[in-house]
């Protein structure tokens, strides 16, 4: 009585395939203009997506390079791969977006057997150099920061142009040599495009599609996961390391000052003690200006008191945490102080001290210059590891994107016929790689404040009612 489809609720339409029954109801309830309607809707999004992530590329990335000209303080090592990086994904919006948009929008290819060469020539080349920038931005950051010392002699600028130059130069093997060589695709498909040369489509044979994923993207990324991993862990050291020798500074600055308060009072209970008993146990070390003397918790040494001369010299004033444990008072200056924590008046150290103070002053000196590294250690690691988080989700993005299509790309060409995939699917796996190229600027603006300043700059700069900023430049507090 009934057809297994029409059991299952299907009806079987000629050159649409199968369709539930209630969807061929609905249809066939339609008027005759409705498809042409819904057709041309899907045309205008598809055409808004495409304007939206060609413009999008190419105004943000041009906007990249413009700041990076504009300010000086982007004009770093890392910054040449991010404007390389920037110009491939320009190349890849002019010469590889916009003839896939014109063949998604009419369904056709209106250019010639030669162009649609070109063309997928192009889209190899561009997609596989910015893939390789990535890499290089990767072992950059890996250098900069797991490997410090050794970062300023090899990355230099000429390390960096034989790198960028590799960068450009590679992917043409993978690329032009072989597409144009007819070494990429089989004889079917050859015989294919010469039958029809209305239509440019990329078929690739198992053994190019092996070896183009490996070199474009397979072990590009396998390198930037590996990278990033090493920079991960030796980021979680250094963060451990530095949290670890700030917190003894601080709990020994607390202890030095707590028994320095003490050995303060003894003094005065055991005034008879000589100051050459002092036992130089010391954390901290803060120059202060001239005749300022303070007493509990930490102690002033005025230099120049200690031991006075005929003639006058100016006083260096430093201020030292001293552990007396054997008693004694560390302090220059004569100062009248209350006898509530202070000296007493008039009480001066004798010369035999002398030698003591300087000891003191010199390791404390020393103390002082060591924190002022660990400082600068810390401001280092925090621009250099903000920098790797940028990269670090610019490559994140770049494998989300990417990833599909590449597991797409190499899962057919090696499997055949059978995993053939529908048009609509294709597209769309392009067009997610595609979205990559205008991801970046995108990135750099939100995660890098640098990035972010220069592009307010220069887009304030770029309005006409803020022509004169071009020429005030030179005077911006950002440059």
């Amino acid at each position: 009585m009934f057809s297994d489809g029409a059991l299952r609720g299907e009806v079987e339409i000629r050159g649409r395939g199968t369709e539930p029954a209630f969807l061929h109801e609905l249809h066939s309830t339609l008027p005759p203009a409705a498809p042409e309607t819904w057709h041309t809707i899907s045309l205008v999004f598809k055409g808004l997506v495409f304007i939206t992530i060609i413009l999008g590329a190419l105004l943000g990335n041009a906007l990249v390079i413009i700041s990076v000209h504009r300010h000086r303080k982007l004009r770093v090592i890392t910054n040449y791969y991010v404007v390389s990086l920037a110009v491939a994904d320009m190349l890849v919006a002019l010469c590889a977006m916009t003839f896939n948009a014109s063949a998604e929008l009419t369904d056709a290819w209106l250019f010639g057997p030669l162009v649609c060469d070109i063309f997928n020539s192009l889209d190899v080349y561009f997609s596989s150099a910015s893939i390789l920038h990535l890499c290089c931005i990767s072992v950059d950051r890996y250098y900069a920061i797991v490997r410090p010392l050794e970062y300023p002699v090899l990355m230099t600028h000429k390390t960096v142009c034989f790198m960028l130059a590799n960068v450009w130069l590679w992917p043409a093997f993978i690329s032009f040599v072989p597409i144009f060589m007819g070494w990429y695709t089989t004889e079917q498909h050859r015989q294919f495009r010469r039958a029809h040369p209305d239509v440019c489509i990329f078929k690739a044979n198992m053994i190019y599609a092996i070896i183009s994923s490996s070199v474009s993207f397979w072990i590009p990324s396998l390198v930037m996961i590996s990278m990033y991993c090493k920079i991960f862990r030796e980021a979680v050291r250094q963060r451990e390391a530095l949290t670890r020798t700030s917190s003894n500074i601080l709990l020994n600055s607390v202890h030095i000052k707590h028994t320095s308060h003490s050995a303060h009072h003894s003094h005065y209970l055991h005034p008879d003690r000589r100051p050459s008993d002092i036992s130089p146990n010391y954390s901290t070390f803060t120059e202060v200006g001239p005749e300022e003397t303070e007493f509990g918790g930490e102690v002033v040494l005025a230099l120049g008191d200690i031991c006075p001369s005929k003639e006058a010299s100016p006083r260096k004033s430093v201020n030292i945490s001293c552990d007396t444990a054997s008693s004694g008072y560390c302090s220059g200056g004569s100062n009248k102080r209350s006898s509530s924590g202070q000296p007493p008046t008039g009480w001066r150290p004798s010369c035999t001290s002398a030698v003591a103070t300087k000891e003191l002053a010199k390791a404390a000196t020393e103390l002082n210059s060591q924190g002022a590294t660990l400082r600068a250690a810390g401001k280092s690691w925090r621009a250099e590891h903000k920098a790797a988080r940028t990269l670090g989700i610019i490559v994140g993005a770049f494998l989300l994107c990417w990833l599909p299509f590449f597991l797409w790309y190499v899962t057919t060409n090696v499997c055949g016929e059978p995993c053939d995939t529908p048009d609509v699917v294709v597209g769309v796996l392009f067009w997610i790689g595609y979205f990559n190229s205008a991801l970046n600027p995108l990135i750099y603006a939100y995660f890098n404040r640098d990035f972010r300043d220069a592009f307010k700059n220069t887009l304030m700069c770029a309005l006409p009612c803020c022509f004169k900023c071009w020429k005030d430049t030179g005077t911006a507090s950002f440059v």
